[in-house]
């Protein structure tokens, strides 16, 4: 009987779609760009720094100049891992084994050396400019998220003046709305470490 009412439903034929209106295109479209929001960062530096943030600082009251330093120095480092893993790609294998590799300006060098890439996947993963724009922005981004921690900003600024606490509170979010904006306007097509993977 079951099997009956299974076939039957599968031999129903499609219901039309009913075109989308104006308003539901421009919202499907906003939440597709905003999904590319996750591209921005790599996960790997964002958690490093959320782990490592609250012990150099010492829970933001950084009682020496060398918890300054160190607290200054994770900011850098995580920004630049950012900026680096930018040119980071990945590929699958005919295995659909995920490789990754670094992209190069005549194409996808994978990392561990383990596959040979056709001229046409070569010129797919070559370095382009607007690869620099967005490791540039996932840099600022970075900082931006930075400025947002409580730790950090308690840290390197303990007793800041009104000037300095509305740099902090506006500047962040001036980054963010200018990145976002860049970022949905031209979303990234790599999938590199730290990144979520796509089925491709």
């Amino acid at each position: 009987m079951e099997e009956t009412k299974q076939s039957l439903i599968a031999s129903l034929p499609a219901a039309p779609r009913k075109p989308k209106s104006k308003v539901e295109r421009v919202v499907r479209k906003t939440f597709k760009g905003t999904a590319h929001l996750s591209n921005l960062l790599p996960t790997g530096s964002v958690m490093s720094f959320q782990i490592m943030c609250p012990v150099l600082t010492h829970q933001g009251q950084c009682p020496t100049i060398t918890s300054r330093w160190l607290t200054c120095f994770l900011v850098s480092l995580c920004a630049i891992s950012c900026f680096l893993f930018s040119f980071t790609d990945s590929i699958r294998d005919p295995n659909g084994k995920v490789r990754y590799g670094l992209a190069t300006w005549s194409g996808l060098c994978v990392i561990d050396g383990s596959i040979t890439l056709t001229e046409e996947e070569r010129e797919k993963y070559k370095l382009k400019i607007l690869d620099f724009v967005h490791a540039i922005m996932s840099m600022l981004v970075f900082f931006a998220v930075s400025m947002f921690d409580q730790n950090v900003t308690r840290c390197l600024f303990p007793v800041p003046s009104e000037e300095t606490k509305e740099i902090l509170t506006s500047l962040p979010f001036i980054i963010g709305i200018i990145c976002g904006a860049f970022f949905l306007a031209f979303p990234t097509r790599r999938h590199g470490i730290g990144s979520p993977l796509t089925k491709e």
